[in-house]
This record gives C-alpha cells, sequence and structure tokens, in this order.
C-alpha cells in the first residue's frame, strides 16, 4: 500500500474520532495505535509504553507546571489592579491614552503568566470597568485587550514555548530569548493603531487626565513587584545561575512570596492555584504522550519522509513554504487550541522546515505568533470566550472589533519572515551563535 493511501486512512481516522467529540488527545493516540497495528510490524503496546515515558520523563518538561503555577498564583492576586493604576499616569499623554494601559499591562503580565487566556483575563478583569467608566470607546478596547492578551505566549516565559522547545528537541532558554523582541515589536504596532486610530477618531477619546510628577514617582512603587520578578526570571537563566526549570522553581517560590505580601495568599486561593495548574499540567501532558506516540507511528510509516520528497518534488522556494504553513496554521487556529496545534504538526512539519535551511528556534516563534492569531480566531478562540464571559458580547462581535488588530500580527509575522534576525539577534547575542 502506498504511503499516501496510508496516510489518507490515518487522517480520515483521525477526523473520525475528532467529529465524534472525542478529546485531541484521544484522537491523535487512536490513530497511532491504528497505524502501527495495521501498517507495521511494530508492537503497538510497548510503543505506546515507550513513547508515553520518554515524552514525561524529562528534567526539561519540569518547569512546564512550575511555570503554570506561576501564573495561577499572580493570576489572583492583585497584580493587574497594582500595574493598571502604576501604568495610567505614565502613558496618559499618548493619543487613545489609557488604551495604551491595555498593551502595556498585557505585555509585563504576559511576561510572568505564560498564558494568553490568563494574560487576557486577568488585565480585562481591572481594565474593563475603568475605561468604560470613563468613557473610552468600546470597540477599540475589546479589540485591543482580545489581542493583546495573546502576549501572554509570546513573551517569555511561555507555556506554549516550553511545549514547542520540547515537541523540536531546541534550548528552551533560546527560545525564551527569542520571543522578547518579537513581543516587543508587536507591542509597539498594537500601541501604533491605537495612536492611529485615536488621531483619526478624535471625538471618542476621553480628554487627558492631570498627574503631576509626584503621582507619577508613586505609581512606580505599583510597577516594582512585577518588573522585578520579571528581570530576576530573566537574569538567572540568562547568566547561566539556573536552568529553565530552576528559574520556574524560583518563580513559584517570588509568586507566592508577592500574592502573601499582597495579602491574596489565603489557603482558598493556594489550593485553587495548584489545583487549576494541575488539571492544566495534566492536559499538556497527555497531549504531549499522544504527540510522541504519533511521531513513532509516522517514523514507522514514513510518512514525513514521503511528504518532505513531496514538497521538494514541489520546488517551492523556502518563502513559498512558510507561506501555505501560515494558510495552513490559520486553518487549523479556527478549529484548535495552540498547544493541540504543535502537537499535531511537529512531527511532519519540522523535518521540511530543517531541509528549507531554516533555524528552529526562528520557527518556533513564528509558530507560536500563529497560534497567538488561533486565540482570536472563531469558533475556538479562546480570549474571545474570556472576554465573552466577562462582558457578555457575542464573540463573533468581539472577533470583528479584533480584526484591526489581528492584522498587526499578520504584519509581525511578515517583519520576522523578511528580517529573521528580529527573532535570532538576541538568543545569538547572549548565548553565542549555533553551530548549524
Amino acid at each position: 500500500m502506498s504511503t499516501v493511501v496510508v496516510a489518507l486512512i490515518l487522517l480520515l481516522v483521525m477526523i473520525v474520532f475528532l467529529a465524534i467529540g472525542a478529546w485531541i488527545p484521544v484522537a491523535i493516540a487512536v490513530t497511532s495505535w491504528v497505524g502501527l497495528v495495521v501498517f507495521s510490524d511494530r508492537e503497538a503496546l510497548v510503543s505506546l509504553a515507550n513513547a508515553w515515558w520518554s515524552s514525561s520523563a524529562s528534567y526539561t518538561l519540569a518547569s512546564l507546571p512550575l511555570f503554570v503555577w506561576m501564573g495561577e498564583i499572580l493570576f489572583r492576586t492583585r497584580l493587574s489592579e497594582q500595574m493598571f493604576n502604576g501604568l495610567s499616569p505614565w502613558l496618559n499623554w499618548l493619543p487613545g491614552r489609557l488604551m495604551h494601559v491595555n498593551i502595556l499591562g498585557c505585555g509585563i503580565f504576559g511576561s510572568v503568566s505564560g498564558s494568553s487566556a490568563a494574560t487576557c483575563a486577568t488585565i480585562a478583569k481591572s481594565a474593563l470597568p475603568e475605561l468604560t467608566r470613563r468613557g473610552y470607546d468600546e470597540r477599540t478596547t475589546l479589540g485591543s485587550l482580545s489581542c493583546a492578551g495573546t502576549l501572554g505566549i509570546l513573551i517569555p516565559p511561555s507555556i506554549t514555548m516550553v511545549v514547542y522547545a520540547v515537541s523540536a528537541d531546541v534550548s528552551i532558554i533560546r527560545v525564551f530569548l527569542a520571543g522578547f523582541l518579537p513581543g516587543l515589536l508587536l507591542m509597539l504596532l498594537f500601541s501604533g493603531y491605537i495612536v492611529a486610530w485615536a488621531l483619526a477618531n478624535p471625538d471618542k477619546t476621553p480628554a487627558p487626565e492631570r498627574f503631576g510628577w509626584r503621582a507619577r514617582l508613586e505609581s512606580v512603587r505599583q510597577l516594582l513587584p512585577c518588573m522585578v520578578l520579571i528581570a530576576f526570571i530573566t537574569w538567572v537563566m540568562v547568566t547561566g545561575y539556573a536552568t529553565a526549570t530552576e528559574a520556574a522553581a524560583y518563580g513559584v517560590v517570588a509568586s507566592l512570596a508577592l500574592a502573601w505580601a499582597g495579602g491574596s495568599l489565603t489557603r482558598a486561593a493556594f489550593w485553587d492555584s495548584l489545583m487549576s495548574a494541575t488539571r492544566l499540567t495534566a492536559m499538556i501532558m497527555f497531549v504531549l504522550g499522544a504527540t510522541s506516540f504519533l511521531s513513532v507511528t509516522m517514523s514507522f510509516t514514513g510518512i514525513p519522509r514521503a511528504l518532505a520528497e513531496w514538497v521538494a518534488a514541489m520546488h517551492l522556494s523556502p518563502w513559498a513554504l512558510i507561506a501555505v504553513l501560515t494558510v495552513i496554521y490559520i486553518v487549523l487556529g479556527t478549529a484548535l487550541d495552540g498547544i493541540s496545534m504543535i502537537a499535531l504538526t511537529t512531527a511532519t512539519v519540522l523535518p521540511m522546515v530543517q531541509a528549507a535551511g531554516f533555524d528552529l528556534v526562528w520557527f518556533g516563534i513564528f509558530i507560536v505568533l500563529l497560534v497567538e492569531i488561533a486565540e482570536v480566531t472563531p469558533p475556538v478562540g479562546f480570549n474571545l470566550f474570556v472576554l465573552q464571559s466577562m462582558t457578555g458580547k457575542d464573540s463573533n462581535f468581539i472577533a470583528r472589533v479584533s480584526l484591526p488588530f489581528f492584522m498587526m500580527m499578520v504584519v509581525a509575522i511578515a517583519i520576522i519572515t523578511i528580517w529573521p534576525g528580529v527573532v535570532t539577534w538576541l538568543p545569538d547575542i547572549v548565548m553565542q551563535q549555533e553551530v548549524k
């Protein structure tokens, strides 16, 4: 039987299981099982056990539950309220005024959260009531919150980055470092759009509030806890004092200290954060285990090799390949969450990307940006659901008002594709360029 027929049969099996509502990792694992039992002489049960063990018995992956728990702890603190109050006096002079707090607040909280949905919910919790009370345009406010919330998975530490680094077998710290400049670029693009919108619609922006220098200096105190935590985690990883896993452990301790100092570290909050982190980690590990099993099936059926040969036979240029992958990931984003997108595609996509000569760290940031787009793409955009639950607005309405910021994400993807140094410069400078 030809490899193409095998691939189509396995694809059909997966589609059937997804269509009947099976969990994504279950659909992946069953498809992998069918592939090994029917199309190879490999012992499926042994392969399943080995794949699941190898995907979970990883010291590097130990950072995942710790970063998740750190974000869950901070989600239950007054950090977002402190950031809003601390940033407001400094951003009031810009056209668009306090709407820039959405962007910078999501950027700052995202750098210690690692989760898009948590970042969106946390900043919206304090920003939405304040901006609504002061008369800011609802459409632009919701659009900026929806898309800026995705910064939680682009600015390190990021749960999605950890999953990609483990799947692609690249350095977590290099991927983390690669996310800083694209994250800053995306924040500038978002704020740039708000400035342009405010200049074009001066009647929709409230009059500026007056803040003296004394108020501005006093507001710095509310920003210090989060800024110190960001600087500390980044410093211990970059200097080599700690691995990503150890830095995550330090982050958990620091987050608990911040929550305690802010008076929000109750027994209930501690237990809720621990259970929520456990559930999310178990889900991610289940996906990674199923993906590892799928990789085994792929290697024995020869599908990745056949796919790579097919793409090579099309004589696509590297940039045409990236364009095709962009369309594929955007389509997948309408039905899957980001981690599942990475889990489903790495086994087949990474060999093609490597053969085309792309840096896997750069490709990781490229995928993360596409995952960000998936977070605001209906019908499965998590950030759309978060804001829908907080405002009562239809998710399709939120998706429509997010379109201008969605286009800024597309611009960011175009920029890092044309100038890949935006991604690779910082990790190459800090950790020295890897020998290709």
